[in-house]
């Protein structure tokens, strides 16, 4: 495989739950301490800057698959949407990846908003007659995560693009019963009270500079520091509840002034359901749903990286405000897992490897 916008690797991690014989030749991630945390959990070189310079610098090796999601905060339903965004066009990159590498199968995963966005549309146009991708078709697949085997609402759209000459694989069939999905107290129900981050670990990046770690998962279930502000706001929340549940003396200005709109923000998870999505600040209860279901604290980056499927020996670098960016950019690893036997019966259609 070749992994681009890898991050910290839960695709490839997915994958390689799925079948040992997954292995990415080559990973490809701009964010040094994603890419550090990456290459200490897989036997792969990674390449440390942007897809532009890696296609300039490098020949790109032929694989039998090409997986990755290119950044999606361009096409985010979270704040302003750009048509314009340059996060919007790194998929064209992606495109130009997978022409130079002649994979089987490719895989793309993006947030909804790609599927009915114009670049969709130029993309889907790539694989027609004349086309950069006309040698590959394209499916879109709009899936929940939940229904894959995660602890967690994620809705997504993976793009699955296979060559004119190999069958279409399709796509695995989730769970669509939400009582057979995994409940938040399977996965991080439990846990001991959290604990304070080891210190004195110093881990060099590829240019000599250093950063915290590296730390396994569950050497990351740590709280952060509150105010006694928020401490009160925490203890007046109830189970399942939120900012609307707050007496008017502990609400703050914005929270008077909207009295609508998401019930998310400063949210009691629920033990009984999945999380709501893992974003990039879920340590922070002023960002959405992320209160512990009984505890007055939001949910640690230890229970973050469970809810997304990582296994607790699995290895990050950099300060906690950066692993929690990684955990969250990732792409859930019951997800990754579930594509990754789904198409082992497609290659195993023809010899992996049978053109080269």
């Amino acid at each position: 495989m070749l992994d681009l916008f890898a991050g910290v690797g839960g695709l490839s991690e997915g994958f390689s739950q799925a079948d040992s014989r997954y292995r990415a030749v080559r990973a490809v991630e701009m964010e040094p301490r994603a890419a550090a945390g990456y290459a200490l959990n897989h036997d792969t070189d990674v390449f440390v800057g942007s897809i532009q310079d890696w296609l300039a610098t490098e020949q790109t090796p032929e694989v039998d698959m090409v997986i990755g999601g290119p950044p999606c905060q361009g096409f985010s339903a979270l704040g302003a949407r750009r048509v314009d965004d340059e996060r919007n066009l790194l998929w064209r990159h992606y495109a130009e990846a997978v022409v130079r590498a002649v994979p089987k199968y490719f895989v793309l995963e993006n947030v909804p908003q790609f599927f009915s966005s114009a670049q969709f549309d130029m993309f889907r146009e790539m694989t027609a007659p004349g086309g950069v991708l006309e040698d590959y078709a394209i499916t879109p697949h709009l899936v929940n995560a939940a229904a894959y085997g995660t602890a967690q609402i994620r809705k997504r759209v993976i793009v699955v693009g296979h060559r004119r000459d190999v069958p279409d694989p399709g796509f695995p069939t989730g769970q669509a019963e939400k009582s057979a999905w995994p409940k938040l107290r399977e996965v991080i129900g439990g846990l001991p009270l959290p604990g304070e981050l080891p210190a004195g670990r110093v881990h060099a990046l590829h240019d000599g500079t250093s950063n915290p770690g590296p730390f396994r998962s569950d050497e990351l279930h740590v709280a952060r520091k509150y105010s006694d502000l928020s401490k009160r706001r925490f203890r007046k929340i109830p189970y399942g509840g939120s900012r609307f549940d707050l007496d008017e003396d502990l609400k703050c200005a914005a929270w008077k002034k909207h009295t609508s709109g998401s019930g998310d923000v400063m949210g009691r998870l629920r033990w009984e359901e999945p999380s709501v999505t893992i974003r990039t600040e879920f340590t922070k209860p002023e960002k959405g749903r992320y209160l512990h279901p009984v505890h007055h604290r939001a949910i640690s980056p230890h229970e973050g990286a469970r809810i997304q499927g990582f296994r607790d020996d699995y290895l990050f670098v950099g300060p906690i405000t950066q692993i929690v960016k990684q955990i969250g950019n990732a792409v859930p690893i019951p997800l990754g897992k579930a594509i990754g036997e789904h198409l082992l019966d497609a290659l195993s259609g023809s010899t992996i490897g049978d053109d080269r």
